[in-house]
């Protein structure tokens, strides 16, 4: 492979490998567990019962048990799309929209993530990035879509 075509030492791709309207389908997987939700809850210091009161759950909601905290599975989302895509070439995430949570995930779910690239535009300030945006989506074992959101990130470029 010539180098100007090789990925970052740490594997991340550079502005110019990624192609709009590309999907990548991400390697990881990962089965949620209580001890995630739990830590995740109390590390951000929310209380919510949905994400930590079994008997909350089982006797007040709809679900019966507690749901996963959604900042967890969003940033689980992200984290699974990393290796593929951006281990060391991010300058810094843009922001984050249009974030939705279709379905519940619980305990004992494995997620698995694919990114859409949804579009690119070189830095208007600086000629050595650019900014990508991603459309990244996270589904459970039977398929079905438990987050998606689109992402904007500070890309290097190769040609610095």
């Amino acid at each position: 492979m010539p180098e100007a075509s090789l990925p970052h030492p740490r594997g991340g791709l550079y502005y110019e490998d990624f192609v709009v309207g590309a999907t990548i389908a991400h390697r990881l997987t990962r089965t949620v567990t209580q001890m995630d939700n739990m830590l995740f809850s109390n590390m951000t210091l929310n209380p919510q019962p949905l994400h930590i009161d079994a008997h909350f759950c089982a006797t007040e909601t709809e679900w019966g048990r507690p749901l996963v905290n959604s900042l967890f599975t969003l940033g689980l989302m992200i984290g699974i799309s990393v290796n593929d895509t951006t281990v060391g070439t991010t300058i810094a995430n843009l922001g984050m929209t249009d974030v939705k949570f279709p379905a519940p995930l619980f305990e004992g779910d494995t997620v698995n993530a694919a990114t859409e690239i949804a579009g690119k535009r070189g830095s208007k300030s600086r000629p050595d990035a650019g900014i990508v945006e991603f459309l990244h989506r996270a589904y459970k074992q039977d398929g079905t879509l438990v987050c998606e959101c689109r992402r904007q990130a500070f890309m290097l470029k190769r040609s610095r």
